[in-house]
């Protein structure tokens, strides 16, 4: 079982920063690939990006390459999202969800979800 809380979203002008975490419980969060996904009012959920467990190249959406990077701190039991240049088409609530097993990119594919944390990109 693992849970996870977001936080970090909030309000910022296009072109700015933000880095959003994901903090785990669980005695075995570092087996677990993370993704972190968005969903904006009346849209689908959609990954931005996602980590596997092991040593391994990061995916990310096309949207957001060259913008965003997630990591991980498996001491720590947090996944971070680093947005950069942010645009106010990323304005949604962004959620991170663990899995067993490699990366996927469907969120039916996960497991365990975080309860999300609204971002705002004004223009």
């Amino acid at each position: 079982q693992v849970q996870l809380v977001e936080s970090g979203g909030g309000l910022v002008q296009a072109g700015g920063s933000l880095r959003l975490s994901c903090a785990a419980s669980g005695r075995t969060f570092s087996s677990y690939a993370i993704g972190w996904f968005r969903q904006a009012p009346g849209k689908e959920r959609v990954v931005v990006a996602a980590i596997s467990w092991s040593p391994s190249t990061p995916y990310y959406a096309d949207s957001v390459k060259g913008r965003f990077t997630i990591s991980r701190d498996n001491a720590k039991n947090t996944v971070y999202l680093q947005m950069n240049s942010l645009k106010p088409e990323d304005t949604a609530v962004y959620y991170c969800a663990a899995r067993q097993g490699g990366i996927r990119t469907m969120s039916y594919q996960y497991d365990y979800w975080g309860q999300g944390t609204q971002v705002t990109v004004s223009s």
